[in-house]
């Protein structure tokens, strides 16, 4: 494990005190959980705009091919 110093707003840190409290999980435990599942939801947005550039990137070949088989389906 990696020890990190950490500054929270007053605020949130106030709102995970309660929570950690109501469900008794250790702080850092519940910052842990937290961090994982923001890891996991930036690691789909990032999976996501990969794969929108890919399908850009192959839509355009794919319209390129489709207009190549309509040339020879013409010429015949």
């Amino acid at each position: 494990m990696k020890t990190l110093s950490l500054k929270l707003d007053d605020e949130i840190f106030n709102e995970a005190e309660e929570i950690t409290g109501a469900l008794q999980v250790a702080r850092n435990r519940y910052i842990n959980e937290a961090v994982s599942i923001y890891n996991r939801v930036n690691k789909k947005r990032l999976l996501k705009n990969q794969l929108a550039k890919e399908s850009a990137i192959t839509s355009h070949d794919s319209m390129n091919i489709l207009h190549e088989f309509e040339k020879l389906i013409d010429e015949n």
